[in-house]
């Protein structure tokens, strides 16, 4: 939806200039995260179900044994190695990470059905390759000048500001801004983590909160955050469409995981795919001549005969 990639043709526009933009990617995630959250639970708004909150709950330590830290280490190490590389990829962002790391921690689980319960494996899945993305989206940055995500791009318009250019010679040029971003970004962490356990108890009240006040609030402020993206109103009636289309999905009990890895995936293989089809059309042989590429299609085939096999043998 918008306008193609090369050309710039206009394609489902359906007579709105809006659309010739298409969609923002902030706008799809509020309408399918926030939006279809507020319609499910408007639907149980109205009955009297009761919270037992327990303030009396002490958090020791880190929250987690030990034991419990052992167990998910290499779960930790295979979701750091999928953030990293997911991040590296530009403009792809950490939530796809979260998503293939989730994935991949459910499909190696003993206990599948128990994610999306608040398992302790898809928390440490998702939020490791949340946070490994983080510093894997600065690789390209400040090696080749090529923001991995919206906010490297921000942090990029930064740095040309103050006339640091990134790429190979910035670590000899301004080494010294470098290593600040590094040592900003192990602050962060730690920072992160305080604030995390000074506001536990603030952040539990919230439940208190009777939904029906708190709902619109949500939907509010959801419409300031997509209007305040591009400066469009037509952008709130893009979450409700998008919130209506993921409510949709919940109740035929379609998984909202492919939708979100093909919007965000979908521009650039729409890119790729007719920039490849040129040169194809120029010289068919030309994907043998890259081993690089004949090497990834050969994995990618792998991979999907692989996850079918697997899907046959466990409807088996």
């Amino acid at each position: 939806m918008g306008l193609a990639p090369i050309d710039s043709k206009a394609r489902y526009t359906f007579g709105f200039i809006e659309l010739t933009a298409g969609f923002k990617l902030l706008v799809f995630l509020i309408g399918i995260f926030a939006i279809t959250e507020v319609i499910r639970f408007a639907e149980e708004v109205r009955k009297d179900i009761r919270y037992d909150i327990r303030e009396d709950v002490k958090v020791r330590g880190f929250g987690f044994s030990f034991r419990e830290f052992r167990s998910q280490f290499i779960n930790m190490i295979r979701s750091a190695v999928i953030g990293i590389g997911i991040g590296i990829l530009p403009g792809i962002g950490g939530g796809v990470s979260c998503m293939l790391s989730y994935t991949a921690a459910k499909n190696s689980s003993r206990h599948p059905e128990k994610f999306g319960t608040g398992i302790l494996d898809g928390v440490v899945a998702s939020e490791t390759a949340n946070n490994a993305s983080i510093g894997g989206a600065m690789i390209p940055l400040l090696s080749l000048g090529i923001p991995g995500d919206a906010v490297t791009a921000m942090l990029l318009g930064g740095l040309m500001v103050h006339n640091v250019a990134p790429g190979p010679l910035i670590f000899a040029k301004s080494g010294a801004t470098v290593y600040g971003i590094f040592v900003a970004m192990v602050i962060a962490a730690f920072a992160m983590l305080v604030i995390e356990f000074l506001g536990l108890r603030v952040f539990t009240k919230i439940l208190r909160i009777p939904k029906n006040y708190l709902l619109p609030i949500i939907v509010v402020l959801c419409c300031v955050g997509a209007i305040g993206d591009s400066n469009r109103v037509f952008d709130v009636w893009g979450i409700l469409f998008f919130g209506l289309i993921g409510y949709g999905f919940i109740k035929a009990q379609i998984p909202l995981t492919p939708m979100i890895l093909g919007f965000i995936l979908g521009p650039m293989f729409e890119l790729n795919l007719r920039k490849m089809s040129q040169l194809f059309m120029m010289n068919p042989l030309s994907f043998a001549e890259r081993p690089i590429a004949i090497g990834f299609f050969i994995v990618t085939a792998a991979v999907v005969v692989l996850n079918i096999r697997a899907n046959r043998r466990a409807l088996d």
